[in-house]
């Protein structure tokens, strides 16, 4: 929700002109990304909820770009822009890490041993 928060903050002093552009499109992006959570979690179905949280992870992605694009546009100095993306990459770790655990231990491939046939 923090993200959120600072999307809301920082796109403020984004020109009027990106209010129904850029800004609207970040806002969106971020919102999607605890709603998307909160909504998996209510299906109650492990299943679901793994496609909530990629859909979730997806939205990071999306709000990623367009945070780039609003640097590329000059609308923030390169020091907001890294502080921004270092709280989406522990919202990533966060994610992926609760993906992980939802879809449970890999099964693990065998090695052939050396010099046996196939």
């Amino acid at each position: 929700m923090t993200l959120v928060t600072q999307v809301y903050q920082r796109t403020q002093s984004f020109p009027e002109s990106e209010m129904y552009g850029l800004v609207s499109q970040m806002r969106r992006a971020a919102v999607s990304i605890p709603s998307n959570i909160a909504e998996g979690f209510g299906r109650r179905s492990t299943k679901e909820y793994l496609r909530f949280l990629q859909i979730s992870m997806g939205s990071l992605f999306e709000l990623e770009t367009q945070w780039e694009i609003a640097r590329n546009l000059s609308y923030f100095g390169q020091e907001q822009y890294a502080a921004f993306e270092q709280g989406c990459r522990e919202v990533e770790r966060m994610l992926s890490a609760l993906i992980a655990s939802l879809q449970g231990p890999k099964p693990r491939k065998q090695q052939k041993a050396v010099g046996a046939k196939a």
